[in-house]
């Protein structure tokens, strides 16, 4: 048995484990260093520290953490003020040259704490650390673009968010009211910020990398918010510009498949008893349109290529949020009156109706009632059901605006869709 080098009722360290820990802290601070001192040559400029400096401060760290152990608790505190100190008057005398900027500073003041972190034995935590901060200091170009090109509304839109998020979603009260107990202002909340949180994650993605890099990126970045919206956009332009209409059909394919992903998703947040169920006949979707998709965007390669995208809109648009929050309550009443009084039945119209807009706000609705006022069979079919009225609404727009070719497609690609939904929903209750 291997002898410990510190042995104390709170810590317990071998030399093995010493070596390794240290290694690790060295390393630790040798990329940091390295980040440091090859953006300093690259923007030639002086720099604060460099690979030396950043490997001594993790191991003033570390050393800091293990004589805490064996003089005095009080041992990393002074070590880490006196680091402060230094690292403090440094940065006053670069300041005094006009050389202002306390990132360098900053991080190596992280460093001796992530030395110390190693010590302690907090190896993944230490390196999850690092690997974060010299993402972030490498960004510095491209972050600096971004944030040059974001403008007012994008940053408002992001404070909106981050207010309703942080400031305003963790106190809405988590307990049931009115009819069947089922309005849940945490929960309307939550999706409230799942809703919008979506949408914004699909305008930041359209925004980064443009609607026009790949029509099967933009049927997937647009499927992120609305499937049903990408279908409509596409039919009509596949009428404006005919020779778009494989383009087209790619990028509505593509979120269809999006749309499959995103209501597994909802099934493994709100309620995952009920995806072992699931898996099978959505599975048998999602292979369907995705080989439809990929079938439709290798047909689309062989022609020339267009731009095509999606408008971008409002980067947060809280309305249509707060819509669908109010949708969900509602869908929410109608599934748990139906159920009430009508049985499955009820279950399976309301479900139908409101599959004719977009599946989630049923989804979810449905996820939340299973195994409380529902069976998990009907919440299983119910989710189906609310899948092919949404498919059967698509099909019927994208039939409605589209071009005679993209017709032909539609026919083929969404016709197979709804061919795997409907065996789904068979071998669901086989």
């Amino acid at each position: 048995m291997e002898s410990y080098i510190i042995d104390t009722p709170q810590f317990h360290l071998t030399q093995m484990e010493f070596i390794i820990r240290l290694l690790v802290a060295t390393g630790i601070g040798l990329l940091i260093g390295l980040e440091r001192e090859h953006e300093a040559i690259i923007s030639k400029e002086s720099i604060f520290a460099g690979i030396r400096t950043f490997i001594i401060l993790t191991l003033v760290g570390f050393i800091g953490a293990g004589l805490s152990f064996l003089i005095s608790p009080w041992i990393f505190s002074v070590v880490l003020f006196g680091a402060i100190i230094l690292i403090g008057i440094s940065y006053w005398i670069t300041a005094t040259r006009g050389e202002i900027g306390g990132t360098s500073e900053v991080t190596a003041i992280l460093a001796v704490l992530l030395g110390g972190l190693t010590f302690l034995g907090y190896v993944e935590l230490s390196l999850m650390i690092m690997v974060i901060v010299v993402v972030l200091l490498s960004s510095k170009p491209r972050l600096q673009f971004l944030i040059g090109k974001i403008t007012n509304e994008e940053l408002f839109a992001f404070i909106r968010f981050v207010v309703i998020a942080l400031l305003i979603f963790p106190f809405l009260p988590d307990a049931t009211y009115g009819p069947f107990n089922i309005f849940n202002p945490h929960d309307i909340g939550w999706v409230i910020i799942l809703i919008s949180g979506l949408g914004f994650l699909g305008y930041v993605l359209m925004r980064i990398f443009g609607a026009g890099r790949g029509i099967l990126l933009t049927g997937i970045i647009g499927g992120l918010v609305s499937s049903t919206m990408v279908t409509w956009v596409f039919s009509k332009k596949s009428k404006e510009q005919p020779v778009l209409s494989s383009s087209c059909a790619t990028a509505i394919f593509a979120a269809s498949t999006i749309m499959v992903i995103r209501v597994m998703i909802w099934v493994f947040i709100f309620n995952e008893s009920l995806a072992p169920g699931l898996i099978i006949p959505f599975g048998v979707l999602f292979l369907t349109t995705i080989s439809v998709t990929l079938y439709f965007y290798f047909l689309d390669k062989r022609k020339p290529k267009v731009e095509a995208g999606i408008p971008l809109g409002k980067p947060l648009n809280l309305v249509t949020a707060l819509f669908f929050g109010l949708l969900f309550v509602a869908v929410l009443f109608i599934v748990a009156y139906a159920n009430e009084y009508f049985g499955e039945k009820g279950i399976y119209i309301s479900s139908g109706i409101a599959g004719l807009s977009e599946v989630d706000a049923i989804t979810i609705s449905v996820l939340k009632l299973a195994n409380v006022s529902i069976s998990m069979l009907t919440a299983q079919n119910a989710i189906l059901v609310a899948t092919i009225s949404n498919t059967i609404v698509k099909i019927v727009i994208a039939l409605w605006n589209g071009s005679p070719e993209f017709r032909k497609y539609i026919y083929i690609g969404y016709g197979l869709i709804f061919l795997a939904a409907m065996l789904g929903f068979l071998l669901l209750n086989l």
